[in-house]
């Protein structure tokens, strides 16, 4: 997985008028769980933002008060109104302990039931997985080559090494779907086939 430096300062005080003053400064209240002890800070809205407007996963190497922090993102707060964002949950990241996150799915390859005229549709854009931080991929790569019109790609079918898989095995991650002009074209392949 990738990784971002980000500048952070430690909070000297933990409630809602510091959080609003941090805001008011273009400041986010942050969170760091997972560790031997909790960390309050705070960080730039724009560094944050960086984490959280990307479809990648990233590992965020949070420094403050003289230590680095290796943490992703576990839950972000925005204000509902302008949009903004209130507050960043992190959860550290070790070498012995596994993290839990969700891996962007991309996929590649010429499907057959695309190039016969069907259409593909990605259910799943994100999976759940498990594993040890260094071990996780930035996206989780599906080969759609083989699936035909009315096929699917399920999460089982995905195999990488170190990665357990969180969501049901059965659950659909792509498929392809027939569409108007393809039935128009068996239609008149079957018609064709029926005269003679």
């Amino acid at each position: 997985m990738k990784s971002v430096q980000i500048k952070a300062e430690v909070r000297s005080q933990i409630g809602r008028k510091d959080a609003v003053d941090l805001r008011r400064a273009g400041r986010v209240p942050v969170v760091v769980y997972g560790g031997n002890e909790v960390l309050h800070l705070s960080v730039d809205e724009r560094e944050v933002n960086s984490l959280l407007y990307t479809p990648e996963v990233l590992i965020a190497e949070i420094e403050a008060g003289g230590k680095t922090v290796r943490a992703i993102v576990q839950d972000a707060q925005f204000n509902p109104i302008t949009d903004r964002t209130n507050h960043v949950d992190f959860i550290e990241v070790t070498e012995d302990k596994p993290v839990k996150v969700s891996l962007p799915v991309r996929t590649f390859g010429n499907s057959a039931g695309v190039r016969a005229g069907g259409k593909l549709k990605t259910i799943m854009r994100k999976l759940k997985v498990k594993g040890m931080a260094n071990n996780l991929p930035d996206f989780i790569d599906v080969d759609i080559t083989d699936v035909n019109i009315g096929q699917t790609f399920r999460v089982k079918q995905v195999k990488i090494e170190g990665v357990e898989f969180l969501d049901a095995p059965d659950n659909v991650i792509c498929t392809v779907a027939a569409t108007r002009a393809s039935r128009q074209e068996n239609a008149a392949a079957d018609a064709g086939g029926k005269k003679k």
